[in-house]
């Protein structure tokens, strides 16, 4: 049986490591990764090995030769331009005539290899996947196999709501040579992206083997870290070079070395090397071939490649050293360093933390270096959140960050293209926002200033004029020390995750564009955003209808700039505004202001005998209201309100609302010739969905409505003057009209849950329900009965789950809640028990 190892990888998240070699050959413990799976192969009879090759093939091929040398046979297989995975392995179709195995030559592995090829010639499989059960899915492809381990569905890196399990594709398959006939012959084509779906929709037997073992990507410097440490302990199975002495301390050949009084193990050091008697060689310290270590130097949890001179008092901490380097005296370089091949560190520097030198690089002495000094493409940080860019104010958002954002922005856009930039009142929004306007000029970007205005202005200037995109400042809702940074592009959408990767991408490379001193961008302050928003609202409206009503009602501002607009839009609705907090206070800029004069709001309408009382929100996006005896409406009766009020109005469409709402959407919209779009239960699918062109409205329990022939994002006027036109339409005050919305016997629980148990109570709660008829997988898991539905809902961003549940009656609700409750507990039980 032969092998297929893939070493085609550039390994563009390990660099400067990978800068001028192949993935595959980045050491482990002193020797090439891919190494250790030729070990591993010849270990379980696979002596017959077709390597596929494409970044810097002649490294592999000079290493390895022919690879009698390790026992084994070696053939090559060249991609000359990029294949994929199953294109690769295509492309070495004519050394493969019978059942093979497909195995990284990049991940880490002490599998065995002869059960999982047992088990897929027993079980007769086409494709056989084998498995591992890991803490954190989401940077894998997730697997659901049934209890024959026959696949069900898998899904490429999904998000905490799309974990069904815990089990994830290893890239080590065993195939029958019947998958060539559905790989095209000279394309790139992906195994999980293309060939899996293929044979899934074609019912192929596939089969998912979970195996024991150890298994570690080795995709970024912690992870390549991990991998050399773990060796050490014996967490993986491999052949260490060397001799080993007491507390795992593995030496090499002809050492120059006094004594072992200087060196905590575990560690290695590799042959030829030179450690003076005052080093410090502290825990997991890994050397290559002819390093010297000076006195007073001091290295722990680091890897040091060959030929590299550490110099007296220099300090090497939890940090990655190529090969031919000189760090040179009393220089420091901390945690999650990297320094590429033949680099110089000068005397007295500094390496910040996360810092990446790139191959042949000098570093002057005394210098401290903060950011990464590169000429290529490095990994990615997770810049962009739920919430745009965000974080605390002089803390995590700076006027560095805002500037070389405002740079990785514009860099991504044409030289003379528009941006459109405002801001909350904030002085702490007007300084992040200038530094974004100097960056984003910089690179030859012209900006429409709005200064001071909600971000709904900005969102529809994009709909209709011709900037190609927008940037929001403002603080959080909830917090007015966190800064958020929003980004949107047409028609008013937030950006997509595609865009918000390329401007991470110049962000973490630092290789932004520099514009000539003609090309520099220019600022500009439009005259008329603020009446042309007003006339897109109005025209929006039926404002006939909502002046014969003459409504009386109380409008909270909230503090917000909504107050910089409304009075001249109000004015033209024919209506008698009892205005609140119509003025800009940068202290009152959180939602508790709503929770604090909601009492003052309430009076005031039953003292002035109002229609209603409505309040916006600071960054003026959600309506919460009041009837006309002082009643709050709950956010989840004002969803339905206007849900049944646009269903019954003459539009005629789809109404999106998350998976979590209450199926009384769908009894709300009967006969009415509207129907329910269902979502994830995020802003963003919310308004993804809204940007359909059918759909006439979406809304969420939580203030949140979208009437998308107006902008596709929610905006509180908007939904104001929309609530006052359908109430003109209506006639009915508005008391009544809540009075009509029956109540819901959704309940809902949250449960905490370690981040290390999320995935496998996913896959345990989606394995327990796979004998059910109606499951739904759109967004967590969502099970539906006879009596009614419920829902388990892992959060995105803390350690927990939501437990949603409706039934026919409360009790019914409860019963099915408490159930599902059980089961996380029974899960999260088992698991610590195990540990």
């Amino acid at each position: 049986m032969k092998a297929v190892v893939m070493a085609g990888g550039e390994g563009t998240r390990l660099r400067p490591l990978t800068s001028n070699q192949p993935k595959p050959m980045v050491p482990i413990v002193n020797k090439p990764c891919m190494e250790h799976i030729i070990e591993l192969l010849k270990l379980h009879g696979l002596n017959d090995v077709v390597v596929t090759v494409a970044f810097l093939p002649q490294i592999v091929r000079g290493y390895f030769g022919d690879g009698s040398l390790l026992g084994v046979s070696i053939e090559y297989s060249v991609e000359e331009s990029p294949l994929g995975t199953a294109g690769s392995v295509r492309n070495a179709a004519e050394h493969l005539d019978e059942t093979f195995i497909v195995i990284s030559g990049d991940a880490l592995t002490d599998f065995d290899l002869s059960e999982v090829i047992d088990f897929h010639k027993n079980n007769g499989s086409l494709i056989t996947i084998a498995l591992k059960s890991v803490e954190n899915p989401l940077e894998f492809g997730v697997v659901i196999v049934d209890e024959k381990k026959r696949i069900k569905q898998f899904l490429e890196k999904p998000s905490w709501g799309q974990v069904f399990s815990d089990y994830v594709n290893t890239g080590i398959y065993v195939l029958e040579p019947e998958i060539f006939d559905y790989i095209p012959e000279g394309a790139k084509y992906d195994f999980s992206r293309d060939l899996f779906p293929k044979m899934l929709e074609r019912e192929k037997p596939m089969y998912g083997y979970p195996l024991e073992g150890y298994w570690q990507d080795i995709g970024n410097v912690n992870q390549y870290l991990r991998a050399n440490h773990d060796a050490l302990d014996g967490k993986v199975k491999v052949n260490i070079p060397g001799i080993r002495l007491e507390d795992n301390i593995y030496i090499g050949e002809k050492l120059n070395l006094d004594h072992l009084d200087n060196i905590r193990g575990p560690a290695l050091i590799g042959n030829y090397a030179k450690i003076d008697p005052e080093a410090k060689i502290q825990p997991y310290s890994i050397f290559g071939n002819n390093v010297v270590i000076k006195d007073n130097a001091e290295t722990d949890h680091c890897v040091v490649d060959s030929n590299t001179y550490i110099g007296s008092g220099a300090k090497v901490s939890g940090s990655l050293i190529g090969k031919n380097c000189e760090i040179k005296p009393n220089a420091t370089i901390h945690a999650n360093a990297a320094i590429g091949d033949e680099c110089s560190i000068g005397e007295h520097s500094m390496i910040a933390s996360n810092v990446k030198i790139y191959p042949f690089k000098v570093i002057e002495a005394g210098a401290h270096v903060f950011s990464s000094i590169i000429w290529e493409w490095r990994a990615l940080s997770m810049l962009f959140g739920r919430d745009g860019v965000s974080g605390l104010v002089n803390v995590d958002i700076t006027t560095e960050l805002a500037l070389k954002l405002g740079m990785a922005y514009g860099t991504t856009l044409d030289k003379g293209a528009q941006v459109t930039c405002s801001r909350d009142e904030h002085p702490a929004s007007r300084m992040i926002k200038r530094a974004i306007i100097a960056g984003l000029m910089s690179t030859g970007v012209n900006v429409r200033d709005l200064r001071v205005t909600p971000a709904a202005v900005n969102r529809f200037g994009l709909k209709r004029g011709s900037a190609v995109g927008g940037i929001h400042v403002r603080t959080s809702a909830w917090h007015t020390e966190v800064m958020q940074i929003l980004f949107f592009e047409p028609p008013g959408s937030p950006i997509s995750p595609a865009s918000e990767r390329e401007i991470e991408k110049y962000y973490n490379q630092h290789n932004y564009r520099r514009a000539f001193y003609t090309e520099i961008g220019r600022i500009m302050y439009p005259a008329r955003s603020y009446e042309e928003y007003i006339q897109g609202l109005l025209s929006n409206w039926d404002t006939d209808k909502i002046r014969t009503r003459n409504f009386r009602f109380v409008l909270d501002y909230s503090y917000s700039s909504a107050s910089l607009i409304a009075g001249q839009m109000l004015s033209k609705l024919g209506a008698e505004i009892i205005a609140m907090n119509g003025f800009l206070d940068e202290s009152k800029g959180t939602l508790s202001s709503r929770f604090e004069d909601g009492p003052r709001l309430r009076k005031l309408v039953q003292s002035a005998g109002a229609d209603m009382g409505i309040t916006i929100d600071n960054a003026a996006e959600k309506m919460f209201i009041i009837d006309e005896k002082g009643n709050e409406i709950s956010p989840e009766k004002t969803l339905f309100l206007l849900l049944k009020l646009m269903a019954n109005s003459e539009r005629r469409g789809k109404i999106a609302v998350p998976l979590t709402v209450s199926r009384l959407a769908e009894t709300l919209v009967e006969g009415t010739g509207c129907g329910i779009l269902r979502t994830k239960v995020s802003q963003a699918a919310l308004t993804e969905a809204a940007s359909q062109p059918d759909v006439i409205f979406a809304g969420a329990v939580g203030g949140d409505y979208i009437f998308p022939a107006f902008l596709p994002a929610q905006d509180a006027l908007m939904s104001m003057g929309k609530l006052l036109e359908l109430l003109a339409l209506s006639e009915k005050p508005l008391s009544q009209l809540v009075a009509d919305i029956p109540d819901t016997t959704l309940l809902r629980e949250t449960k905490s849950c370690p981040w290390s148990l999320k995935g496998a109570a996913m896959r345990e709660i989606s394995e327990s329900v796979l004998d059910e008829e109606n499951v739904d997988r759109l967004d967590g898991v969502k099970v539906f009965y006879d009596r009614g539905w419920v829902q388990i809902l892992p959060s995105p961003d803390e350690p927990m789950f939501e437990i949603f549940a409706e039934g026919d009656t409360i009790d019914d609700s409860r019963e099915l809640l408490e159930r599902f409750s059980a089961k996380l507990d029974e899960v999260m039980a088992a698991h610590e028990q195990e540990a």
